[in-house]
């Protein structure tokens, strides 16, 4: 036998058809779980490795997925990145990582860009300036399948994966109230993305199902989720409403910036004011003191949205119907020393 290994090749010894032999390494419906078993020990054996670029011109596949990123070097969504990257590769898919740097021209760039590439599907994160989505249902309706992770809309018609920020805000609320804060500020992101809307629904829903006075005026806006705007808003806060005990920021970036401010001016935490953050950073471990957060799995999201894109990318090529789904990714709180 040549040294080269080749689908004909396995096909001649295992006494197979060579499109039989391709359908069974592409996991085909059709083909009986026996012969799978079958052609995957002989390729495994003999180590055989498809010529990828043959495979996308016979199949019209590219074996590329794109991601959609609105910010490489935050933490979650390097943990996205992650999760997505290790998924795809076991699943024989490269990915093409565009990050928007949250501007919504950029994402309509990035998503043009893909889509020359004749990326097989496209993974989603709505960057903060988006409000027009025309330029992903285009997408959608030339058949490319869309997958939306953390920031979402529900303008759109596509599987969706994301955590309860509703239920993610009550849990981070209902901390503080439980250890005894009486009058609790929200420091929320900006007024566009659904997670921001659905962060300060929870927190709200916390404080009237605790039969505690919601006020409008106790919600500050972080324009642009930095640490900046926490630094600054801790001490607005403070001006504003010297009586606050407790404050829950969108997210740790956010938190860590009230959290200097608050140092700064002689606050002591948690004993005056106890503070709770969002995503569970590296960074929310080393601060002193440590935050209090809800723990946003990056890693798991990235994991099950890269898994229902391929599954509906499967189906595509199937010519099998495929329903649209929503994943709700469970958190968790994780408690430290700044709150009581």
């Amino acid at each position: 036998m040549s040294n080269k290994i080749t689908l004909k090749s396995i096909a001649k010894e295992l006494n197979l058809s060579v499109a039989t032999v391709s359908k069974a390494l592409k996991d085909y419906k059709d083909i009986s779980e026996d012969t799978k078993q079958k052609v995957l020990e002989y390729a495994t054996k003999f180590k055989y490795k498809p010529n990828s670029f043959a495979q996308s011109l016979r199949s019209n596949e590219s074996r590329i997925i794109g991601l959609i990123i609105p910010e490489i070097v935050h933490h979650f969504f390097s943990n996205i990145i992650n999760g997505v990257i290790v998924t795809a590769r076991k699943k024989g898919y490269f990915v093409l990582v565009m990050p928007s740097e949250e501007s919504y021209e950029d994402e309509v760039n990035q998503i043009k860009l893909l889509t020359e590439k004749n990326v097989d599907g496209i993974l989603v994160s709505l960057s903060n300036d988006t409000i027009n989505y025309s330029h992903i249902k285009q997408v959608i309706n030339s058949g490319v399948p869309v997958v939306l992770y953390d920031r979402i809309s529900k303008l759109i018609s596509a599987s969706k994966v994301q955590i309860d920020d509703i239920q993610a805000a009550i849990k981070a609320t209902e901390h503080l109230i439980n250890i005894g804060c009486k009058k609790i500020a929200h420091i929320r992101g900006p007024l566009k993305p659904q997670t921001t809307i659905d962060r300060a629904k929870g927190y709200r829903q916390a404080l009237q199902d605790n039969n505690i006075t919601y006020d409008k005026n106790l919600v500050y806006n972080a324009e642009n989720m930095s640490y900046e705007d926490g630094y600054n808003l801790a001490e607005l806060i403070l001006r504003e409403h010297p009586e606050v005990d407790g404050i829950f920021c969108f997210t740790d970036l956010v938190a860590m910036g009230a959290l200097k401010k608050l140092n700064e001016l002689g606050i002591s935490i948690p004993e005056q004011i106890s503070i709770v953050g969002f995503s569970n950073w590296f960074i929310t471990q080393t601060s002193s003191p440590t935050l209090t957060t809800i723990n946003q799995p990056g890693f798991l999201i990235g994991q099950e949205a890269c898994n229902i894109l391929i599954e509906e990318i499967h189906a595509k090529r199937d010519n099998r119907p495929f329903e649209h789904k929503t994943i709700k990714i469970p958190t968790e709180l994780v408690i430290r020393e700044s709150t009581k």
